[in-house]
């Protein structure tokens, strides 16, 4: 082999192994996001990450210092996948009621108390790990606030093309505030009733505010 060729080669060699270790990193975030969803952050153990992932405990500590740290950055994920759902949903060509209402119709959609899989994370994780992981608080806050911050950019974009109601006295934030936060609860009073009626509640007072 040339010494070209075996640069060459060697630069393949590398290009392939740093594709297959960012695999094996979705790979565990993907999993772990799974079973976190279905069971919360204490019920889940490492052991049970890798084994359901199939990867060696050494693989995990490559890219994780902690549990703790792979909870932070499963949150991470979680948002950044979030985020381009929102795009999907802002650059559409409707009214910005019907963002809105798209965005809240999939809320529902997931979060009645017979769908596990893709139960909200922010859910899922804003009781349980508030108190016990800064960190995660702290991804936790910024990730919902970027949720916010989109909100009430449609709702401003609303009341621009007069396709959902401007109400006196109350800034866009502030709304979208209210509506998130009122889902928010709806969803984890739904997790402890066993019933949706309260997501169905949430879904009548946010569609009325928004002229449906």
């Amino acid at each position: 082999m040339s010494i070209p060729n075996a640069i060459k080669h060697t630069q393949t060699d590398s290009a392939l192994s740093n594709i297959a270790l960012s695999n094996t990193r979705d790979h565990l975030l993907t999993t772990g996001y799974k079973l976190i969803a279905q069971k919360g952050f204490t019920a889940v153990g490492i052991k049970q990450i890798l084994d359901t992932a199939g990867v060696p405990k050494g693989s995990f500590y490559h890219y994780f210092a902690s549990k703790e740290a792979f909870g932070e950055a499963i949150i991470s994920h979680y948002f950044t996948q979030y985020k381009q759902r929102l795009n999907i949903i802002g650059s559409q060509d409707v009214s910005a009621q019907q963002k809105l209402y798209d965005y809240f119709q999939n809320w529902y959609d997931t979060q009645q108390s017979g769908c596990d899989h893709e139960k909200c994370l922010v859910v899922k994780l804003s009781a349980e790990v508030s108190d016990m992981s800064e960190p995660m608080r702290k991804v936790l806050h910024t990730g919902y606030q970027q949720t916010i911050t989109w909100l009430a950019t449609q709702i401003k974009a609303g009341w621009v093309d007069g396709s959902v109601p401007h109400p006196a006295n109350v800034a866009a934030e502030s709304m979208a505030k209210r509506w998130y936060f009122a889902w928010l609860g709806a969803s984890l009073v739904t997790k402890i009733s066993q019933t949706d009626t309260p997501l169905a509640e949430a879904w009548l007072m946010t569609t009325t505010a928004m002229g449906r």
